[in-house]
């Protein structure tokens, strides 16, 4: 048995859920992926994966052995990868997790510059606002705001994103404006709510003006974990918002929404790009990151 093809063959099975996709990706019959896992099995005396006529699943034992084992072979490939043209090139596959408005407004229109400079390296970039385990996922790195909440992860700071409630024309037609973040707690207004996909909360806020301080939470009767949601019900009326600049102002500037309680600051939202600790960093992820901190931070 090739070990490290029999290895290759059941990580291709769990990241396409399919012996036949991945025997597709993989350039080889069906028939050969299925028995680099079986002989992968018999030599770990575990079962990795279960088979039914209709879907693959991965085990307990799968589940643990093929984060392990993905890193593994992403080193092979660097080494393999850093002979000849590709010491001087980077190749390769990342893989990325970016909340969706920052991919869509401020990640996306900057990739030409990155596929320009960096060609052999493939991105998979996945759009989420929720919390992800870069092990277990087998993620490479991930780009979230806040205050980095793994102590076990590397985060580089993409610098702080300005903050600022918001509301639609609509909804000061029907509501006015509010007076001041009080008003928000009352039965005159409302937020929509931005809920935090670790703990399902909604998010309180902090205004200041000048020495005074008031924590917002705001009555809301909905409430979204996800980026781009929040910011359509903003635009749907739905209540007021706190967003980040870079999402509310290509709609102040249409018209779409309007700037409202200004004279109350916002603590502005820090944007890292975080990553494992590893002494072995791979060439494609070192360039990306420093990428990501010089055209985004």
């Amino acid at each position: 048995m090739d070990r490290f093809e029999a290895m290759r063959a059941f990580a291709r099975v769990v990241e396409t859920g399919s012996f036949t996709r991945a025997a597709l990706t993989l350039q080889v019959s069906r028939t050969t992926v299925t028995q680099l896992v079986q002989q992968l099995e018999a030599h770990l005396r575990l079962r990795l994966l279960n088979r039914t006529t209709r879907r693959v699943s991965v085990t307990a034992d799968g589940a643990a052995y093929y984060p392990r084992i993905a890193r593994l072979l992403a080193e092979l490939e660097e080494v393999e990868g850093g002979l000849g043209d590709a010491a001087i090139q980077p190749r390769g596959r990342l893989r990325v997790d970016v909340p969706g408005p920052y991919a869509r407004l401020r990640l996306v229109p900057a990739l030409p510059d990155f596929q320009a400079r960096y060609p052999e390296i493939q991105l998979d970039i996945g759009v989420s606002d929720r919390e992800v385990d870069v092990i277990a996922d087998n993620v490479d790195c991930v780009i979230r705001g806040g205050t980095p909440a793994d102590p076990a992860l590397v985060a580089r700071p993409l610098g702080a994103l300005p903050i600022d409630f918001h509301a639609s024309p609509g909804y000061v037609q029907r509501f006015g404006v509010p007076a001041d973040p009080r008003a928000l707690e009352g039965p005159d207004h409302h937020m929509v709510g931005f809920l935090s996909p670790r703990s399902g909360r909604a998010r309180v806020f902090t205004a200041q003006c000048g020495d005074e301080r008031i924590e917002v939470q705001g009555r809301y009767t909905i409430g979204f974990d996800d980026g781009n949601a929040y910011l359509a019900a903003a635009l749907a009326g739905l209540g007021v918002v706190a967003l980040p600049s870079y999402m509310a102002e290509p709609h102040v500037t249409r018209g779409e929404l309007l700037p409202v309680l200004q004279e109350w600051q916002l603590p502005s939202m820090p944007m890292h790009v975080m990553f494992p600790p590893n002494r072995h960093m791979s060439q494609r992820l070192r360039v990306f990151i420093d990428w990501v901190v010089e055209v985004l931070g």
